[in-house]
Protein backbone atom coordinates (compact mmCIF):
# COMPACT_ATOMS: atom_id res chain seq x y z
CA UNK A 1 0.00 0.00 0.00
CA UNK A 2 1.50 3.35 -1.10
CA UNK A 3 1.94 6.37 0.64
CA UNK A 4 -1.19 7.93 -1.66
CA UNK A 5 -3.45 4.99 -1.26
CA UNK A 6 -3.02 5.96 2.47
CA UNK A 7 -3.82 9.43 2.38
CA UNK A 8 -6.69 8.78 0.38
CA UNK A 9 -7.90 6.57 3.03
CA UNK A 10 -7.38 9.02 5.77
CA UNK A 11 -9.51 11.65 4.43
CA UNK A 12 -11.94 9.00 3.54
CA UNK A 13 -12.22 8.23 7.29
CA UNK A 14 -11.48 11.41 8.93
CA UNK A 15 -14.25 13.37 6.95
CA UNK A 16 -16.94 10.67 8.39
CA UNK A 17 -15.08 10.84 11.55
CA UNK A 18 -15.63 14.81 11.69
CA UNK A 19 -19.33 14.45 10.40
CA UNK A 20 -19.97 11.95 12.94
CA UNK A 21 -18.53 14.04 15.64
CA UNK A 22 -20.79 17.17 14.01
CA UNK A 23 -23.84 14.90 13.99
CA UNK A 24 -27.21 15.40 12.37
CA UNK A 25 -26.99 17.04 8.98
CA UNK A 26 -23.54 17.81 9.31
CA UNK A 27 -22.35 14.30 8.63
CA UNK A 28 -23.29 14.79 4.87
CA UNK A 29 -21.48 18.32 4.48
CA UNK A 30 -18.66 16.61 5.67
CA UNK A 31 -18.94 14.24 2.94
CA UNK A 32 -18.58 16.72 0.65
CA UNK A 33 -15.22 18.21 2.36
CA UNK A 34 -14.06 15.08 2.10
CA UNK A 35 -14.73 14.81 -1.56
CA UNK A 36 -13.30 18.09 -2.05
CA UNK A 37 -10.13 17.24 -0.70
CA UNK A 38 -9.81 13.94 -2.29
CA UNK A 39 -10.28 15.15 -5.95
CA UNK A 40 -8.86 19.15 -5.36
CA UNK A 41 -5.41 17.51 -3.18
CA UNK A 42 -5.02 14.03 -3.51
CA UNK A 43 -6.09 13.76 -7.38
CA UNK A 44 -9.52 11.41 -7.43
CA UNK A 45 -12.36 11.63 -9.72
CA UNK A 46 -15.32 12.74 -8.19
CA UNK A 47 -17.28 9.31 -8.49
CA UNK A 48 -21.28 9.20 -8.89
CA UNK A 49 -23.95 11.22 -7.25
CA UNK A 50 -26.97 8.76 -5.75
CA UNK A 51 -29.49 10.74 -7.52
CA UNK A 52 -32.55 7.81 -7.33
CA UNK A 53 -31.81 6.77 -4.06
CA UNK A 54 -31.98 10.98 -2.53
CA UNK A 55 -35.09 11.22 -4.99
CA UNK A 56 -36.66 8.50 -3.67
CA UNK A 57 -35.56 8.96 -0.31
CA UNK A 58 -37.54 12.66 -0.49
CA UNK A 59 -40.36 11.64 -2.06
CA UNK A 60 -40.97 9.03 0.14
CA UNK A 61 -40.86 11.60 3.15
CA UNK A 62 -42.81 13.99 1.27
CA UNK A 63 -45.95 11.95 1.75
CA UNK A 64 -45.11 10.55 5.03
CA UNK A 65 -44.78 14.22 6.50
CA UNK A 66 -48.01 15.28 4.70
CA UNK A 67 -49.39 12.13 6.70
CA UNK A 68 -47.84 12.97 9.61
CA UNK A 69 -49.51 16.68 9.38
CA UNK A 70 -53.04 14.73 9.04
CA UNK A 71 -52.39 13.14 11.99
CA UNK A 72 -51.96 9.95 10.52
CA UNK A 73 -48.41 8.79 12.02
CA UNK A 74 -49.97 9.93 15.32
CA UNK A 75 -53.21 7.52 14.60
CA UNK A 76 -50.86 4.94 13.64
CA UNK A 77 -48.49 5.05 16.61
CA UNK A 78 -51.44 5.02 19.06
CA UNK A 79 -53.05 1.93 17.63
CA UNK A 80 -49.55 0.51 18.25
CA UNK A 81 -49.52 1.88 21.80
CA UNK A 82 -53.08 -0.14 22.69
CA UNK A 83 -51.46 -3.13 21.41
CA UNK A 84 -48.63 -2.59 23.55
CA UNK A 85 -50.72 -1.61 27.09
CA UNK A 86 -52.98 -4.27 26.20
CA UNK A 87 -50.10 -7.23 26.04
CA UNK A 88 -47.05 -5.42 29.04
CA UNK A 89 -45.67 -8.74 29.15
CA UNK A 90 -44.63 -9.20 26.25
CA UNK A 91 -43.13 -6.19 25.49
CA UNK A 92 -39.36 -7.30 24.39
CA UNK A 93 -41.16 -9.21 21.64
CA UNK A 94 -44.21 -6.66 20.42
CA UNK A 95 -41.56 -3.53 20.85
CA UNK A 96 -39.63 -4.56 17.77
CA UNK A 97 -42.14 -6.48 16.02
CA UNK A 98 -44.29 -2.89 15.84
CA UNK A 99 -40.92 -1.35 15.12
CA UNK A 100 -40.32 -3.47 12.18
CA UNK A 101 -44.16 -3.20 11.19
CA UNK A 102 -44.13 0.41 10.90
CA UNK A 103 -40.66 0.60 9.36
CA UNK A 104 -42.21 -1.53 6.32
CA UNK A 105 -45.21 0.38 6.11
CA UNK A 106 -43.34 3.93 6.14
CA UNK A 107 -40.23 3.35 4.55
CA UNK A 108 -37.99 5.12 7.13
CA UNK A 109 -37.33 4.15 10.48
CA UNK A 110 -37.64 7.27 12.04
CA UNK A 111 -41.43 6.18 13.41
CA UNK A 112 -40.16 4.57 15.87
CA UNK A 113 -39.68 7.79 17.91
CA UNK A 114 -43.60 8.48 19.17
CA UNK A 115 -43.36 4.59 20.48
CA UNK A 116 -40.23 4.98 22.32
CA UNK A 117 -42.10 7.16 25.73
CA UNK A 118 -44.90 3.97 25.00
CA UNK A 119 -41.83 1.40 25.24
CA UNK A 120 -40.50 3.02 28.25
CA UNK A 121 -43.85 3.61 30.42
CA UNK A 122 -44.61 -0.27 29.21
CA UNK A 123 -41.38 -1.58 30.35
CA UNK A 124 -41.61 0.48 33.92
CA UNK A 125 -44.57 -1.23 34.24
CA UNK A 126 -43.23 -4.81 34.03
CA UNK A 127 -39.63 -3.89 35.90
CA UNK A 128 -37.98 -4.64 32.81
CA UNK A 129 -35.30 -2.69 31.96
CA UNK A 130 -36.60 -0.14 29.06
CA UNK A 131 -33.40 -0.78 27.01
CA UNK A 132 -34.56 -4.20 26.24
CA UNK A 133 -36.92 -3.68 24.27
CA UNK A 134 -35.83 -0.20 23.13
CA UNK A 135 -32.44 -1.84 21.52
CA UNK A 136 -34.55 -4.54 20.09
CA UNK A 137 -37.25 -1.98 18.40
CA UNK A 138 -34.15 0.63 17.26
CA UNK A 139 -32.68 -2.65 15.22
CA UNK A 140 -35.47 -3.42 13.97
CA UNK A 141 -36.29 -0.31 12.66
CA UNK A 142 -33.05 -0.55 11.11
CA UNK A 143 -33.37 -4.01 9.74
CA UNK A 144 -36.74 -3.68 8.53
CA UNK A 145 -35.91 -1.33 5.89
CA UNK A 146 -34.42 -3.72 3.82
CA UNK A 147 -38.01 -5.20 3.37
CA UNK A 148 -40.03 -1.76 2.91
CA UNK A 149 -41.41 -1.90 -0.48
CA UNK A 150 -41.35 2.28 -0.48
CA UNK A 151 -37.48 2.33 0.86
CA UNK A 152 -34.81 3.83 -1.43
CA UNK A 153 -32.65 0.10 -0.57
CA UNK A 154 -35.41 -2.27 -1.50
CA UNK A 155 -35.95 -0.42 -4.25
CA UNK A 156 -32.40 -0.13 -5.92
CA UNK A 157 -32.05 -3.71 -4.97
CA UNK A 158 -34.85 -5.40 -6.71
CA UNK A 159 -33.69 -2.82 -9.49
CA UNK A 160 -30.64 -4.93 -9.79
CA UNK A 161 -31.28 -8.40 -9.39
CA UNK A 162 -34.76 -8.46 -11.16
CA UNK A 163 -32.52 -8.77 -14.58
CA UNK A 164 -30.75 -11.68 -13.20
CA UNK A 165 -33.64 -13.64 -13.06
CA UNK A 166 -34.78 -12.74 -9.74
CA UNK A 167 -39.02 -12.29 -8.97
CA UNK A 168 -40.22 -9.14 -7.44
CA UNK A 169 -42.99 -10.94 -5.15
CA UNK A 170 -40.20 -13.75 -4.24
CA UNK A 171 -37.36 -10.68 -3.41
CA UNK A 172 -39.55 -8.61 -1.11
CA UNK A 173 -41.07 -12.26 0.57
CA UNK A 174 -37.82 -13.40 1.34
CA UNK A 175 -36.71 -9.76 2.87
CA UNK A 176 -39.98 -9.52 4.89
CA UNK A 177 -39.98 -13.29 6.28
CA UNK A 178 -36.49 -13.53 7.20
CA UNK A 179 -35.99 -10.00 8.92
CA UNK A 180 -38.71 -10.42 11.00
CA UNK A 181 -38.13 -13.60 11.82
CA UNK A 182 -34.18 -12.39 12.66
CA UNK A 183 -35.69 -10.00 15.26
CA UNK A 184 -38.25 -12.34 16.92
CA UNK A 185 -35.37 -14.80 17.41
CA UNK A 186 -32.96 -11.95 18.74
CA UNK A 187 -35.77 -10.84 20.92
CA UNK A 188 -35.88 -14.49 22.65
CA UNK A 189 -32.01 -14.71 22.65
CA UNK A 190 -31.53 -11.11 24.15
CA UNK A 191 -34.44 -12.02 26.89
CA UNK A 192 -32.50 -14.79 27.73
CA UNK A 193 -28.85 -13.24 28.15
CA UNK A 194 -29.69 -9.98 29.25
CA UNK A 195 -30.26 -9.10 33.39
CA UNK A 196 -33.66 -7.50 32.50
CA UNK A 197 -34.65 -6.70 36.64
CA UNK A 198 -35.35 -2.90 36.77
CA UNK A 199 -35.06 -2.84 40.31
CA UNK A 200 -31.69 -4.28 41.02
CA UNK A 201 -30.05 -1.37 38.31
CA UNK A 202 -28.16 0.74 40.23
CA UNK A 203 -28.48 3.48 37.73
CA UNK A 204 -31.89 3.60 37.83
CA UNK A 205 -32.03 3.58 41.87
CA UNK A 206 -29.45 6.78 41.53
CA UNK A 207 -31.89 8.49 39.44
CA UNK A 208 -34.75 7.24 41.03
CA UNK A 209 -33.51 8.73 44.54
CA UNK A 210 -32.93 11.83 42.65
CA UNK A 211 -36.92 11.92 41.69
CA UNK A 212 -35.39 11.81 38.26
CA UNK A 213 -37.93 9.18 36.64
CA UNK A 214 -41.06 10.13 35.63
CA UNK A 215 -43.98 8.38 33.75
CA UNK A 216 -44.24 8.87 29.74
CA UNK A 217 -47.49 7.95 29.78
CA UNK A 218 -50.69 9.89 28.52
CA UNK A 219 -47.93 11.58 25.57
CA UNK A 220 -50.71 9.59 22.74
CA UNK A 221 -53.88 10.66 24.65
CA UNK A 222 -55.08 13.46 22.33
CA UNK A 223 -57.70 13.41 19.94
CA UNK A 224 -57.58 12.08 15.91
CA UNK A 225 -57.30 14.95 13.69
CA UNK A 226 -60.09 14.90 11.14
CA UNK A 227 -58.44 13.66 8.66
CA UNK A 228 -55.97 11.31 10.12
CA UNK A 229 -57.47 7.79 9.30
CA UNK A 230 -58.11 9.20 5.43
CA UNK A 231 -54.58 9.89 5.29
CA UNK A 232 -53.64 6.64 6.59
CA UNK A 233 -55.72 4.59 4.04
CA UNK A 234 -54.30 7.24 1.45
CA UNK A 235 -50.75 6.22 2.58
CA UNK A 236 -51.22 2.18 2.83
CA UNK A 237 -53.15 2.26 -0.77
CA UNK A 238 -50.53 3.74 -2.22
CA UNK A 239 -47.58 1.09 -0.70
CA UNK A 240 -50.12 -1.44 -1.76
CA UNK A 241 -49.76 0.38 -5.20
CA UNK A 242 -46.39 0.00 -5.06
CA UNK A 243 -45.72 -3.61 -4.56
CA UNK A 244 -48.45 -4.31 -7.43
CA UNK A 245 -47.15 -2.00 -9.90
CA UNK A 246 -43.39 -3.32 -8.93
CA UNK A 247 -44.98 -6.78 -9.56
CA UNK A 248 -46.90 -5.77 -13.02
CA UNK A 249 -44.13 -5.08 -14.34
CA UNK A 250 -41.87 -7.77 -12.90
CA UNK A 251 -39.61 -8.89 -15.58
CA UNK A 252 -40.83 -12.58 -14.53
CA UNK A 253 -44.64 -11.58 -14.61
CA UNK A 254 -44.66 -8.75 -17.33
CA UNK A 255 -48.69 -8.04 -16.76
CA UNK A 256 -47.76 -4.73 -18.07
CA UNK A 257 -45.62 -4.34 -21.22
CA UNK A 258 -44.30 -2.69 -22.77
CA UNK A 259 -43.50 -0.14 -19.57
CA UNK A 260 -44.28 3.43 -19.94
CA UNK A 261 -43.39 4.26 -16.63
CA UNK A 262 -40.61 2.48 -15.12
CA UNK A 263 -40.37 1.67 -11.51
CA UNK A 264 -38.17 4.24 -9.67
CA UNK A 265 -40.22 6.71 -11.49
CA UNK A 266 -43.23 5.11 -10.92
CA UNK A 267 -42.64 4.81 -6.89
CA UNK A 268 -42.50 8.40 -6.92
CA UNK A 269 -44.67 9.73 -8.54
CA UNK A 270 -47.07 7.13 -6.75
CA UNK A 271 -46.17 8.69 -3.24
CA UNK A 272 -46.16 12.63 -4.46
CA UNK A 273 -49.75 11.73 -5.77
CA UNK A 274 -50.47 10.35 -2.05
CA UNK A 275 -48.98 13.40 -0.69
CA UNK A 276 -51.25 15.26 -2.81
CA UNK A 277 -54.55 13.74 -1.94
CA UNK A 278 -53.61 13.54 1.68
CA UNK A 279 -52.76 17.53 1.13
CA UNK A 280 -56.23 18.19 -0.75
CA UNK A 281 -58.39 15.58 0.95
CA UNK A 282 -57.00 15.85 4.16
CA UNK A 283 -57.36 19.59 4.27
CA UNK A 284 -53.61 19.83 5.40
CA UNK A 285 -51.80 23.67 4.89
CA UNK A 286 -48.67 22.39 2.62
CA UNK A 287 -46.44 25.51 4.53
CA UNK A 288 -47.35 23.91 7.80
CA UNK A 289 -45.95 20.07 6.40
CA UNK A 290 -41.93 21.67 6.28
CA UNK A 291 -42.18 21.97 10.63
CA UNK A 292 -43.08 18.38 10.69
CA UNK A 293 -40.21 16.08 12.31
CA UNK A 294 -40.78 13.64 9.05
CA UNK A 295 -40.20 16.57 7.01
CA UNK A 296 -37.29 17.67 8.77
CA UNK A 297 -35.55 14.06 9.97
CA UNK A 298 -36.27 12.83 6.22
CA UNK A 299 -34.46 15.66 4.51
CA UNK A 300 -31.76 15.90 6.89
CA UNK A 301 -31.59 11.98 5.75
CA UNK A 302 -31.38 13.64 1.55
CA UNK A 303 -28.22 15.50 2.51
CA UNK A 304 -26.66 12.64 4.87
CA UNK A 305 -27.02 10.16 1.93
CA UNK A 306 -26.04 13.16 -0.96
CA UNK A 307 -22.46 13.57 1.07
CA UNK A 308 -21.24 10.29 2.67
CA UNK A 309 -22.59 8.34 -0.60
CA UNK A 310 -20.62 10.33 -2.83
CA UNK A 311 -17.55 10.09 -0.50
CA UNK A 312 -17.95 6.75 -0.75
CA UNK A 313 -18.84 6.41 -4.47
CA UNK A 314 -15.63 8.66 -4.85
CA UNK A 315 -13.17 6.55 -2.69
CA UNK A 316 -14.69 3.00 -3.99
CA UNK A 317 -14.07 3.75 -7.63
CA UNK A 318 -11.24 5.45 -7.32
CA UNK A 319 -9.63 1.34 -6.07
CA UNK A 320 -12.04 -0.05 -7.91
CA UNK A 321 -9.79 -2.60 -9.65
CA UNK A 322 -8.13 -3.59 -6.25
CA UNK A 323 -11.50 -4.10 -4.40
CA UNK A 324 -12.54 -6.05 -7.03
CA UNK A 325 -9.86 -8.48 -6.84
CA UNK A 326 -9.93 -8.79 -3.61
CA UNK A 327 -13.30 -8.82 -3.27
CA UNK A 328 -13.66 -10.94 -5.74
CA UNK A 329 -11.46 -13.76 -3.91
CA UNK A 330 -13.17 -13.57 -0.33
CA UNK A 331 -16.92 -13.65 -1.80
CA UNK A 332 -16.22 -16.27 -3.87
CA UNK A 333 -14.23 -18.48 -0.91
CA UNK A 334 -16.89 -17.68 1.55
CA UNK A 335 -20.20 -16.29 0.18
CA UNK A 336 -20.81 -14.91 3.54
CA UNK A 337 -18.24 -12.58 3.66
CA UNK A 338 -20.24 -9.97 0.94
CA UNK A 339 -22.50 -10.01 4.70
CA UNK A 340 -19.38 -8.65 6.60
CA UNK A 341 -18.41 -6.26 3.66
CA UNK A 342 -21.61 -4.76 3.74
CA UNK A 343 -21.74 -4.57 7.57
CA UNK A 344 -18.63 -2.51 7.68
CA UNK A 345 -19.54 -0.32 4.98
CA UNK A 346 -22.80 0.30 6.15
CA UNK A 347 -21.33 1.20 9.59
CA UNK A 348 -19.02 3.93 8.37
CA UNK A 349 -22.10 5.45 4.89
CA UNK A 350 -24.84 5.80 7.53
CA UNK A 351 -27.46 4.69 5.05
CA UNK A 352 -28.82 0.83 3.93
CA UNK A 353 -29.73 2.56 0.04
CA UNK A 354 -26.02 4.07 -0.23
CA UNK A 355 -24.62 0.80 1.36
CA UNK A 356 -25.61 -0.92 -1.12
CA UNK A 357 -25.35 1.53 -4.25
CA UNK A 358 -21.45 1.56 -3.51
CA UNK A 359 -20.71 -2.16 -2.92
CA UNK A 360 -23.35 -4.04 -4.97
CA UNK A 361 -21.70 -2.96 -8.45
CA UNK A 362 -18.47 -3.78 -7.10
CA UNK A 363 -19.53 -7.21 -6.35
CA UNK A 364 -21.38 -7.60 -9.61
CA UNK A 365 -17.96 -6.43 -11.44
CA UNK A 366 -15.87 -8.78 -9.22
CA UNK A 367 -17.77 -12.05 -9.62
CA UNK A 368 -19.03 -11.43 -13.21
CA UNK A 369 -22.70 -11.77 -12.45
CA UNK A 370 -24.51 -10.76 -15.58
CA UNK A 371 -28.44 -11.86 -16.69
CA UNK A 372 -26.16 -14.67 -18.73
CA UNK A 373 -24.50 -15.61 -15.51
CA UNK A 374 -26.05 -14.98 -12.62
CA UNK A 375 -25.82 -18.24 -10.44
CA UNK A 376 -24.21 -16.15 -7.81
CA UNK A 377 -26.79 -13.19 -7.01
CA UNK A 378 -27.99 -15.57 -4.47
CA UNK A 379 -25.19 -14.01 -2.64
CA UNK A 380 -26.74 -10.49 -2.80
CA UNK A 381 -30.26 -11.57 -1.78
CA UNK A 382 -29.43 -13.53 1.39
CA UNK A 383 -26.71 -10.60 2.67
CA UNK A 384 -28.96 -7.99 2.22
CA UNK A 385 -29.71 -7.50 5.39
CA UNK A 386 -26.13 -6.61 6.66
CA UNK A 387 -26.59 -2.94 4.90
CA UNK A 388 -28.46 -1.94 8.56
CA UNK A 389 -25.58 -1.82 10.86
CA UNK A 390 -26.13 1.44 11.31
CA UNK A 391 -26.58 0.46 15.30
CA UNK A 392 -22.60 0.13 15.25
CA UNK A 393 -21.54 3.92 15.66
CA UNK A 394 -23.66 5.49 18.78
CA UNK A 395 -24.64 8.42 17.02
CA UNK A 396 -27.96 7.40 14.30
CA UNK A 397 -30.64 9.51 15.43
CA UNK A 398 -33.25 6.70 16.71
CA UNK A 399 -30.14 5.54 18.74
CA UNK A 400 -29.50 8.47 20.40
CA UNK A 401 -33.14 9.06 20.82
CA UNK A 402 -33.82 5.82 22.95
CA UNK A 403 -30.76 6.77 25.29
CA UNK A 404 -32.26 10.25 25.87
CA UNK A 405 -35.70 9.35 26.62
CA UNK A 406 -34.89 6.83 28.69
CA UNK A 407 -35.23 8.52 32.07
CA UNK A 408 -34.34 5.33 33.90
CA UNK A 409 -30.74 5.53 32.63
CA UNK A 410 -30.83 1.71 31.34
CA UNK A 411 -30.19 2.29 27.95
CA UNK A 412 -26.91 4.13 27.90
CA UNK A 413 -23.84 4.51 25.94
CA UNK A 414 -20.40 3.06 27.82
CA UNK A 415 -17.27 4.24 27.68
CA UNK A 416 -15.54 2.64 25.15
CA UNK A 417 -17.77 3.70 22.25
CA UNK A 418 -19.04 0.24 21.19
CA UNK A 419 -20.65 -1.34 24.87
CA UNK A 420 -23.84 -0.05 24.30
CA UNK A 421 -27.18 -1.52 24.71
CA UNK A 422 -27.73 -1.82 20.87
CA UNK A 423 -24.69 -3.56 19.77
CA UNK A 424 -25.58 -7.20 20.60
CA UNK A 425 -28.70 -7.21 19.63
CA UNK A 426 -27.99 -5.36 16.00
CA UNK A 427 -24.97 -7.86 15.66
CA UNK A 428 -27.59 -10.95 16.44
CA UNK A 429 -30.46 -9.79 14.43
CA UNK A 430 -28.17 -9.09 11.50
CA UNK A 431 -26.42 -12.19 11.80
CA UNK A 432 -29.64 -14.47 12.07
CA UNK A 433 -31.20 -12.61 8.94
CA UNK A 434 -28.40 -13.23 6.79
CA UNK A 435 -28.48 -16.99 7.80
CA UNK A 436 -32.18 -17.27 7.18
CA UNK A 437 -31.39 -15.17 4.06
CA UNK A 438 -28.72 -18.47 2.72
CA UNK A 439 -31.04 -20.77 3.88
CA UNK A 440 -34.57 -19.14 1.85
CA UNK A 441 -32.27 -18.84 -1.05
CA UNK A 442 -31.34 -22.25 -1.32
CA UNK A 443 -34.75 -23.48 -1.09
CA UNK A 444 -35.74 -21.50 -4.06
Amino acid sequence: MDIMIILQLVVFLGAIFIGIRLGGIAIGYAGGLGVVILGLVLGMKPGNIPWDVILIIAAAIAAISAMQQAGGLDYMVKVTERILRKHPRFINYLAPACGWLLTILAGTGNAVFSLMPVVIDVAKSQNIKPSVPLSLMVVASQIGITASPVSAAVVYMTGVLEPLGWNYPALIGIWIVTTFAACMITAFIVSLITPMDLSKDPVYQERLKAGLVKSASDVLQSEDKPGAKLSVAIFLFTVLAVVLYATAISNNIKWIDPVVIPRDAAIMSFLLTAATLITFLCKVEPAKILDTSVFKSGMTACVCVFGVAWLGNTFVAGHEAGIKEVAGEWVKQTPAMLAVAFFFASMLLYSQAATAKAIVPVIIAALGISATNPADSYMLVACFAAVSALFVLPTYPTLLGAVQMDDTGTTRIGKFIFNHAFFIPGVLAIAIAVALGFLAVGML
